[in-house]
């Protein structure tokens, strides 16, 4: 070792020892080279593991040392070097910054602490004080030195710490607690010593905060985290949460605080740090809401309904008692949503939940199944009559009228009831059964309730109706295609038209994709019905681009159905040729699920198709599967913003955020984005200002017929024009 000099000059002797222990190569060698400029002797460790083996082998006046390191860290390092080379100071350079770090870095005998990133210049004044002092390496001096040093290094992070620090004795009673306390929950420290920590727990944590300090294995290297409710002073509403940090300590080696922190006499034989997670748990606790509650209604979701039911089947099984399952449908919601709009919808959707709310008994569940759609749970009902007064009450609260702004409409309730156990045994059957009762409701005039009985079943003579009646509609010529203009945000010229199917059927009146699609899917009639619609679409758009609109695109929806068909390349290739339509016109549109149903199979797919000039557009986009890796996979050039997400631009609301978000990733991906169900010159504005390319909705108008659209074409549109 070298000796030490009166003045402590560096200079009349050999240059430091420096041992620098990183397990990052570039982070080593960037802080070995700084060193080494000040001419210090340098050797570099990678990793805790070698930085031992070079203790063993030579000596060194000081050491660097990150704490996270794998295998061996820079605590075990420290340990090390304190067997091997108790003259040798350390300095920990490290990203760590929680305060059990620091602390316990300080107990195992560090200097000073660095945190990365690091001032060179700080670095480096810090290091030359340490060296400054390794003259008094082996005197009594040193060692007051030492634990000096780690006691106003202790005192000033337990009093600049952003959380609460504490002290117990072997009782549970405060000996010390930092000033935190009182900005955090309002209670002076000093009133505190000497008090049980229970005093300021919540009642319903106690029993786990007083377990925690007696669990086994509870030291220092393994301390006891927990999370729990602290009290507030004068509110108990105002409760927050807490993340615990305690474990035991030896009060004979432990760093005084100051002479406060040791009240009332008593040896602090806990140490512990408590973080305000307060915020944290709110969002965890919102995020979960988001899970399972419908975010428009406030009610709880599909997810949470079938959890609920679940339970509820379990309790009344075991306690042989019965439940209802009641499936409702709102009546001419439909013809309201397209009338009014959406935004007119999803008010009318909050009024009939506050409705509904009303008529039920504590431990009922509505829950918004979907749409229009609600479930509702009657758990420990007596009776069939139990339930027959429940939808009583449902249907005589919704047949007041709703005022929606200068409009009264009136909507009615179609119910399906399904009792447990004659009903079904298990959820899924209670549900659908529900629902296949609420559907015979529907066919005998809808404003009533029905249970379910064994006679019912999913093909009931009105689904087999309409199974028959769309047979004969693809034969007769029934359905009809109409088309809903995509517009250029920035010039209100019309760029696209999606085509959207229509049934013209002879009795219902018109009726809307919602309406059929689902039974086209279910009777495997949805291929034929999709071959007509893009039939008549490729003769419709094809002869205006021959027209003179050379640069019409028009956008179709596949169904999964097709897509997965072996031959739908060739399939739908053969139809665009035959129609002489060019292929750089078609966009094909394909949901986010369809794609990661199969991915390798519908990417090799689509490729087929980009390499003949068809356009890919993912529509619905955000609603489906959460994985983004298939944009970068997949010949894609346009999103679709899902309808939801554009009726969320009023008043700040998260779907708002949402399209923020696509619209930018659409930016940097360099892709064509097209907004869905853009109803408001307000929604118009907001995303014409975040450059949205394309927007399609009520805004312009509904999906019109052929003709309709070719007079428009080529020209600005009235809504256009009027905003």
């Amino acid at each position: 070792m070298k000796s030490a000099q009166p003045d402590h000059s560096l200079s009349s002797r050999l240059p430091a020892r420096i041992l620098v222990v990183d397990d990052e190569p570039r982070l080593l060698a960037s802080l070995a080279s700084l060193l080494r400029s000040r001419h210090y002797d340098v050797t570099e460790a990678e990793g805790g593991r070698r930085a031992c083996q070079l203790i063993d082998r030579q000596s060194y006046d000081l050491a660097l040392l990150d704490l996270r390191m794998p295998e061996v860290d820079g605590f075990d390092v420290m340990a090390h070097l304190a067997s091997r080379q108790p003259d040798c100071g350390a300095i920990v350079v490290s990203g760590e910054s929680s305060f059990a770090a620091v602390s316990r870095a300080l107990r195992r005998g560090a200097l000073d602490y660095i945190r990365k990133p690091f001032d060179p210049e700080e670095l480096l004044a810090t290091v030359e004080s340490v060296l400054g002092k390794q003259s008094l390496l082996r005197s009594h001096e040193h060692i007051q030195m030492r634990l000096e040093k780690s006691e106003a290094l202790h005192r000033y992070i337990v009093n600049s710490s952003p959380d609460i620090v504490f002290m117990l004795d072997g009782d549970g009673h405060f000996c010390f607690v930092n000033s935190k306390i009182e900005t955090m929950l309002g209670y002076q420290p000093q009133e505190l010593c000497g008090r049980h920590f229970r005093h300021i727990l919540d009642d319903r944590d106690v029993a786990r905060g007083t377990y925690a300090l007696n669990a086994p294995n509870i030291s220092a290297d393994n301390p006891r985290t927990l999370e729990v409710r602290l009290k507030t002073r004068g509110s108990r509403r105002a409760n927050r949460h807490f993340e615990i940090t305690a474990f035991p300590i030896d009060p004979e080696t432990w760093p005084r605080t100051d002479d406060e922190g040791h009240g009332n006499g008593r040896e602090a034989r806990y140490y512990g740090t408590a973080r305000d997670v307060t915020e944290r748990k709110e969002a965890e606790a919102f995020i979960n809401f988001q899970a399972y509650h419908d975010l428009l209604t406030r009610l709880p979701n599909r997810a949470l309904f079938k959890d609920r039911l679940e339970l509820a089947i379990t309790h009344a099984r075991r306690e042989n008692q019965k439940l209802a399952v009641m499936f409702l449908d709102l009546d001419r919601f439909k013809v309201i949503n397209d009338t009014l709009g959406h935004a007119m919808g999803d008010r009318l959707l909050q009024a009939v939940t506050q409705r509904l709310e009303r008529c039920l008994r504590k431990g009922d569940t509505l829950s918004r199944f979907g749409g229009d759609e609600f479930t509702l749970l009657l758990p420990s009902i007596h009776n069939h009559e139990d339930a027959r007064q429940i939808a009583r009450k449902l249907i005589k609260a919704l047949r007041a009228p709703f005022q929606l702004g200068e409009h009264e409409v009136f909507v009615g309730v179609s119910i399906g009831i399904s009792i447990f156990p004659e009903a079904g045994a298990d959820m899924d059957q209670l549900i659908q059964n529900a629902d296949i009762a609420m559907y015979h409701v529907k066919a005998r005039g809808k404003d009533g309730y029905r249970f379910y009985s064994e006679s019912m079943s999913i093909d009931t003579a009105n689904r087999l109706s309409l199974e028959r009646d769309l047979r004969l509609a693809l034969e007769r010529d029934q359905l009809k295609v109409f088309y809903q203009p995509q517009v250029c945000a920035t010039s209100n010229r019309v760029v696209g038209l999606e085509a959207l199917v229509r049934w013209q059927h002879p009795k219902r009146g018109l009726l809307y994709p919602r309406d059929f699609l689902p039974l086209a899917e279910e009777t495997k009639l949805i291929a034929r019905v999709s071959e007509r619609v893009l039939d008549q679409a490729c003769r419709d758009v094809g002869n205006w681009i021959r027209a003179g609109h050379e640069d019409l695109r028009l956008a179709v929806n596949l169904s999964p159905m097709q897509v997965e068909h072996p031959r739908f390349v060739e399939t739908l290739m053969d139809q665009v040729r035959a129609h002489g339509f060019p292929p750089q016109n078609l966009e094909i549109e394909i949901t986010e699920n369809l794609i990661m149903n199969d991915l390798e199979q519908i990417s090799q797919k689509l490729r087929e198709l980009a390499d003949l000039g068809v356009r890919i557009a993912i529509d619905d986009f955000g609603t489906g599967y959460s994985s983004l890796n298939y944009i970068h996979r997949l010949p894609i050039h346009t999103l679709k913003v899902d309808q939801s997400f554009v009726r969320a631009i009023r008043g700040g609301e998260d779907g708002a955020c949402i399209v923020n978000a696509i619209i930018a990733m659409a930016h940097g991906l360099k892709l064509d984005i097209v907004a869905e169900g853009v109803e408001t010159g307000e929604q118009l504005t907001y995303l014409k200002n975040l450059g949205c390319h394309q927007v399609q909705g009520f805004f312009y108008g509904p999906a019109r017929p052929a003709d309709a659209i070719a007079k428009s074409l080529g020209h600005v549109t009235a809504a256009a024009a009027a905003f």
